[in-house]
């Protein structure tokens, strides 16, 4: 079998997208894909693994990689994911880094900068500027302003990742940041991750759009079942987990109706992304603590790490 031949000067690499919850780095991804492999909602830390999103070009193969969204942690799950982060920073050719310009810079966000800087070692990085769809115009060049000397050495770049604006000259810019090498992936694959999985992320980006405060960040899906059933579509069984009895209830609604609503909201977004009919199952249970409960992490797939 012949090796693949690519064109001169083809540029490949990991681009690590990093940043605090909820300033919009799945949505980033997403744009900058063209379609939709990452879940996203309006609250923080929807993004809790490491997400690949894969873009062939005919030049180049960029490798995103969305990562949970650097915080303090209050238990050992945001532990973990933190050290996802993290790990996706050492490892990868280019740091995104996505700020929300829609407000003010806050002490997380120099946090933020602070560890990019700390952890960068000789990986350029590059700041997305995001949101300036929610910003007064006469406020942005100011606002802009200080988020650029949170890393003066970066180059910025004002976007907003739900409007598309200036994804070409963004995609540009990243491009020439990357080293020359081969394709890491198949022209035809988007993400590495399994349809089952990302079901489980979709439905729990539905929860976390539907449900009230107290309840959406002790929530994990994990799918069942991921059927083939040829013209009828796919049968899709999951789990949605919560940690105390008392939330049960809530997932479930009077009379179903939330489990209900979530699993409207989120079999329309798996079929979307994966272009077929689907008949979706759910369940809600029970698992005490399960955020500060080492089995249950590692039974959940949240493997053992910590921060460095």
């Amino acid at each position: 079998m012949s090796a693949e031949v690519f064109p001169e000067g083809h540029r490949s690499g990991f681009v690590a997208v990093i940043g605090r919850p909820n300033v919009g780095k799945s949505a980033l991804m997403n744009c900058l894909l063209g379609q939709s492999v990452a879940p996203v909602s309006p609250r923080p830390q929807t993004t809790r693994r490491r997400q690949l999103g894969i873009l062939t070009l005919a030049q180049a193969q960029i490798i995103f990689v969305d990562t949970p969204g650097l915080h303090q942690p209050l238990h050992k799950l945001g532990q973990r994911m933190n050290a996802l982060a993290q790990e996706a920073i050492r490892d990868s050719d280019l740091l995104l880094g996505v700020f929300d310009v829609s407000r003010r810079p806050t002490a997380e966000d120099e946090k933020l900068a602070r560890e990019i800087q700390s952890l960068q070692g000789n990986t350029p990085v590059l700041l997305a500027l995001n949101k300036v769809d929610l910003i007064r115009p006469d406020l942005l060049p100011s606002r802009l302003e200080f988020f650029h000397a949170l890393l003066p050495e970066a180059e910025a770049m004002a976007i907003s990742a739900l409007r598309g604006d200036r994804r070409q000259e963004l995609l540009d810019r990243i491009l020439e940041r990357l080293p020359v090498g081969p394709r890491y992936y198949p022209q035809d694959e988007i993400t590495e991750s399994f349809e089952r999985d990302i079901a489980a992320d979709l439905i729990r980006a539905a929860a976390l759009r539907l449900l009230k405060d107290e309840v959406p960040h002790s929530i994990f899906v994990k799918t069942e079942e991921y059927k083939e059933r040829g013209e009828q579509g796919a049968y899709i069984a999951a789990t949605i987990f919560v940690e105390r009895e008392t939330q049960k209830p809530i997932v479930i609604g009077q009379k179903g109706r939330m489990l209900r609503d979530i699993g409207t909201m989120a079999r329309r977004e798996i079929e979307s992304m994966s272009g077929r009919k689907v008949y979706l199952d759910l369940h809600v249970k029970v698992e005490p603590g399960w955020r500060n409960d080492e089995a249950a992490l590692r039974r959940f797939g949240f493997r053992a790490g910590k921060p460095q």
